[in-house]
């Protein structure tokens, strides 16, 4: 990270979960992100996040991002992302999508439930 004071952008207080995978991890880990910027993050969970280290955050509406962990106090800690993201879209709702490899929360319940076709339901 540059030595750049960043802590004036503007940021958003938010509750939302995330999934954060530290480098040498082999699954990701669910944390709590508390306020989100266009540049990095503060989130809080039982990780064993050390200053320096590679990070990926998976956030919702804009996927996997990567970064590097900026600061640790207790079980909260920052980072810094590598490149900036659009902070105002985490906040909006899941996105349907007819991608069936998508996870089941974050399709619409029509896209859930696929009835089979007419011709093939059975005659009675």
């Amino acid at each position: 990270m540059s030595s750049v004071d960043t802590r004036q952008i503007p940021r958003d207080s938010l509750f939302l979960l995330a999934n954060v995978q530290l480098e040498g991890d082999t699954q990701p880990r669910r944390v709590k992100v508390r306020n989100l910027s266009a540049r990095g993050m503060m989130a809080e969970g039982d990780v064993r996040a050390k200053r320096g280290l590679l990070v990926s955050v998976e956030l919702r509406n804009v996927g996997w991002v990567e970064g590097s962990v900026a600061w640790v106090q207790d079980n909260r800690f920052g980072i810094a992302f590598s490149d900036e993201i659009d902070a105002k879209r985490v906040r909006l709702p899941v996105s349907g999508s007819s991608d069936d490899h998508a996870p089941r929360y974050t399709r619409t319940p029509m896209q859930v439930f696929n009835p089979p076709s007419p011709d093939k339901l059975r005659k009675i």
